[in-house]
């Protein structure tokens, strides 16, 4: 933003700063298919070409247009890449060819175009987001109908929902060109054949492409592309600094107060705004005069701006020493081009006072059309005062001391000294008492020390007769640096007082984000928004959430104890199907005892925050309002990441999910297809009688299948969650014993050397898992060492930590894939996971393992001749005596 005294705005700067060293998006917008926008982009790339640009297409959809085929000759046109998609073949953009290509521009159609799946995006907009930060520049097409802010509003004439958009975002920074012709020219040539087939364009004729939809869309796409260029063109003064409206569209501002009549002041600037087909904010302006103001006052304030939301218009409070003041800094901050101000009736005794504030608004706003309507239904307006306008007792009480010190003094410098002029002397009271007390006390200190300067130094002393005239210009002087002073102190006072409120304002919102965004739970999170919100505002307050079921509301959080009645329910409810405020202080179901705010995160409402005072007050002033209002957008916005993560952890589980039952199905088909065949093959061969060697293959594949199969079962348990747990003390002695027992088929070939002392402790443990744990591991040693090599078991006690480690003599692990060997269904080359198997059996280890509390470990052998597998048992898992003496 910029401020008034034409400085450049940081935000606008910072903006610019970060479009520094990316490529500039260019879209040609069009109202509907047909009218051209592929073709002026191609015409304008080819210029661009003849300037000596570096031009490519990386995707351009002709639609078999004749002239638009011809455009593309002589252009360098990258490859597109072939994507295969339920039984087909589909041709994409090549976007990692382009960025290798890197040329200067490329040209982009169709910008609301789905990928392909398997695409790094699925939006190729996401791919010109890439284009452009690597520096790129990049034209693109797009039609009207996919802006992702007007699709309902296309959508609700056309009978057309389209799928394909395009976030709003994306054409704030970009240079829009629109590609326009009138309505019964694109009918021509849709009729032509130009458009679409000629069986296609006559049903298109009679549903998409009526004269009045195509109207309605021509408007739609004029008017977004003007308003962006004017938000573009706002940026870009503030980034300079450069006063002025700069209008190229109308904005307006309405000016409410606490006024009665306030309400017909905000329908004339609906009114107004709807037929400039402009924005407009309703704009309340705090000055110290409100500090004053009643309940009654501060509700009216409240009504007239939640009017003016539900109106349309963006409301604001801003802060200023005076109404004038604030209406001028927000007018150019804003760059308003008409000013809504309302007429009041005021005393006589006001106007002399104050002047006439439109009189002043008209001469100092400059390029603002001031637009003064009258407030019907409010009595003339006199002047008042606040508390404390007049000054205080003790002030005045004061300010007689410090006169009465001063005269004290100066009559002892006057006779001691022999000082001829002690008037100055004069000044010290007068100044304090402006500053500490006032004006009007500031003006009692000037009287005051005007009328004692006169009665014990000016002759005839003891009167208050002046005889010299020169005495008369002290006494004046005395009081115009009172009056003087007082005005100063009393406008930094003010803008102290504002200044301050500011700083409480944005300290709250920054004391809420840093307490409230470290909060990774959702209940806890409703629960400190309502303790929070509460201990700022002094509420009531309640958090209400959509049912799971998808009707109704759950109350999610309270800071106090509440019964939902059904008017309140009833609020509550209305609140969240409409996103406007419902119950007391509102214009819905006032009724209500609770005031009912939604907590909106884009087009979506989260949760409804529901706010009552235990007074019969309103709940919320007008001065409450912007504070109240950042905070419920903040606390919006943490719930709706914590949706978002929700939403992303569901999806990485399908996405397991899915991965899992695929793998499942790979496995069955390969792995379990081997022992299988080959026992399908010795039950045939039993008929010419069995053998030794046919009983042992029939075993040892019957083992191995059962082996997949209950791997298969145990990873079907961890991923259902259904894994239970029974810790008891086990000897890790026994538990390898019986473990190198149960695998001795498995480790057939091999001598297992156990390595296990005695006197290791006893570890808390589920021994039935950690029995899998042991055998999977043995497993997989048996079937990746070496032939003939010894596998062994050793474990090791030391600093509290016990190891169990198996270690093999075979190929290792290649270096830096240690932990992709507990990757469910993963079998790395090279490694000793390389040979059969299902992929599962450290998979489950490791679930297994870290269900325990336990942590497992891959690695190679410290002398390189195999792997080594560690189960490590830290010292919470050790049992010990009522002592703390570990149990051996």
């Amino acid at each position: 933003m910029t401020d008034t005294t034409g400085r450049p705005s940081p935000d606008a700067l910072l903006r610019q700063a970060a479009q520094e060293g990316k490529g500039r998006l260019k879209i040609f917008l069009g109202a509907a298919p047909g009218v051209g926008k592929t073709f002026e982009m191609l015409s304008d790339g080819r210029s661009r070409i003849k300037a000596g640009v570096d031009v490519v297409i990386g995707v351009v959809e002709t639609h078999g247009r004749i002239e638009t085929e011809q455009l593309t000759r002589g252009y360098e046109i990258i490859p597109r890449r072939a994507v295969a998609h339920a039984g087909g073949t589909l041709q994409e953009m090549d976007l990692d060819a382009i960025l290798a290509r890197s040329p200067r521009l490329v040209l982009v159609d169709e910008l609301a175009h789905t990928n392909a799946p398997g695409s790094r995006h699925p939006k190729r907009y996401q791919d010109v987001v890439e284009l452009l930060d690597a520096g790129i520049d990049v034209y693109s097409t797009l039609n009207i109908q996919h802006v992702e802010s007007l699709n309902d509003v296309v959508a609700s004439f056309t009978r057309v929902r389209v799928r394909e958009t395009v976030p709003d975002s994306i054409l704030e920074n970009a240079e829009i060109e629109v590609v326009d012709i009138p309505p019964d020219e694109l009918i021509e040539r849709l009729k032509d054949g130009k458009v679409y087939l000629p069986q296609e364009a006559t049903r298109a004729l009679s549903h998409f492409f009526s004269k009045s939809n195509l109207s309605a869309l021509r408007e739609l796409a004029l008017r977004r592309a003007a308003q962006a260029v004017d938000a573009q063109m706002l940026d870009h003064v503030r980034a300079l600094g450069v006063g002025g409206t700069w209008a190229g569209s109308e904005r307006i501002v309405v000016a409410v107060s606490e006024a009665p009549g306030a309400e017909g002041l905000v329908r004339a600037g609906k009114r107004i705004a709807d037929s400039l087909h402009a924005p407009w904010t309703a704009l309340h302006v705090e000055t110290p005069r409100t500090q004053g103001f009643s309940d009654d006052e501060h509700r009216q304030i409240a009504k007239v701006l939640n009017l003016a939301t539900q109106l349309g218009a963006a409301a604001a409070t801003v802060p200023a020493a005076s109404v004038i003041e604030g209406l001028k800094a927000f007018s150019a901050n804003a760059r308003a081009t008409q000013l809504v101000v309302g007429k009041s009736v005021r005393s006589r005794w006001f106007e002399l006072r104050y002047g006439s504030v439109v009189d002043r608004l008209v001469r100092e706003t400059p390029g603002v059309a001031v637009h003064v309507l009258p407030i019907e239904g409010m009595a003339p307006r006199t002047l008042r005062l606040r508390p404390g306008h007049w000054g205080s007792r003790s002030g005045y009480g004061w300010t007689a001391l410090m006169v009465g010190g001063v005269t004290a003094v100066a009559n002892g410098l006057f006779h001691i000294l022999n000082l001829g002029n002690v008037a100055l002397l004069y000044l010290l009271p007068v100044m304090a008492a402006a500053s500490l007390f006032g004006l009007r006390t500031g003006l009692f200190a000037g009287v005051l020390s005007s009328l004692a300067y006169n009665f014990f130094f000016l002759p005839p002393t003891g009167t208050l007769t002046i005889n010299n005239p020169e005495n008369v210009i002290s006494v004046l002087v005395l009081l115009g640096v009172a009056l003087a002073t007082s005005q100063l102190t009393s406008r930094v006072r003010a803008q102290a007082d504002l200044a301050a409120a500011s700083a409480r304002a944005n300290a709250a919102l920054a004391g809420f984000l840093r307490q409230l965004g470290a909060i990774n739970d959702a209940e806890a999170l409703s629960r400190a928004i309502c303790e929070e919100i509460g201990r700022l505002f002094d509420f009531r307050t309640m958090l209400l959430v959509p049912a799971p079921t998808g009707t109704g509301l759950v109350l999610q959080a309270a800071n106090t104890e509440v019964r939902l009645e059904t008017m309140e329910l009833a609020a509550a409810q209305w609140a969240l199907d409409t996103g406007t405020p419902a119950g007391r202080g509102s214009d819905t179901l006032a009724a209500s005892e609770w005031l009912f705010r939604p907590m909106r995160a884009g087009e979506r409402t989260l949760a409804v925050l529901g706010m009552a005072r235990d007074d019969s007050a309103e709940p919320l002033r007008a001065d409450q309002l912007p504070l109240l209002t950042g905070l419920i957008d903040q606390a919006a916005l943490l719930l709706e990441r914590l949706r978002l993560e929700a939403d992303m952890r569901d999806v990485d589980r399908l996405r397991e999910r899915d991965r899992l039952r695929a793998a499942l199905l790979s496995s069955v088909s390969h792995d379990l297809r081997t022992p299988l065949t080959a026992m399908i093959a010795a039950a045939g061969q039993l008929e010419q009688g069995a053998t030794p060697e046919l009983i042992a293959t029939l075993q040892s594949e019957s083992a191995r299948l059962n082996r997949f199969v209950a791997n298969l079962l145990d990873m079907a348990r961890v991923e259902a969650g259904a894994l239970t747990l029974a810790l008891e003390p086990v000897d890790l002695s026994d538990a390898v014993a019986g473990a190198a027992q149960d695998a001795r088929r498995a480790l057939e070939g091999h001598a297992i050397v156990l390595d296990v002392p005695p006197n290791l402790p006893l570890v808390r443990v589920d021994p039935q898992l950690l029995h899998h744990c042991l055998l999977n591991l043995l497993d997989n040693a048996g079937r990746y060492a070496d032939p003939g090599t010894p596998v062994t078991v050793r474990g090791v006690h030391r600093h509290d930590t016990l190891t169990l480690s198996v270690l093999d003599q075979g190929p290792g692990i290649p270096p830096g894939r240690e932990t992709e060997v507990f990757e469910t269904f993963r079998r790395l080359q090279g490694s000793d996971r390389q040979i059969g198997g299902t992929g599962l059996g450290l998979a489950i280890v490791k679930a297994f393992a870290e269900a325990m509390g336990m942590a497992v470990r891959a690695g190679n052998r410290e002398d390189g001749t195999g792997a080594e597998f560690r189960l490590i048992f830290p010292k919470a898992l050790l049992v010990r005596d009522s002592d703390g003496d570990l149990i051996l």
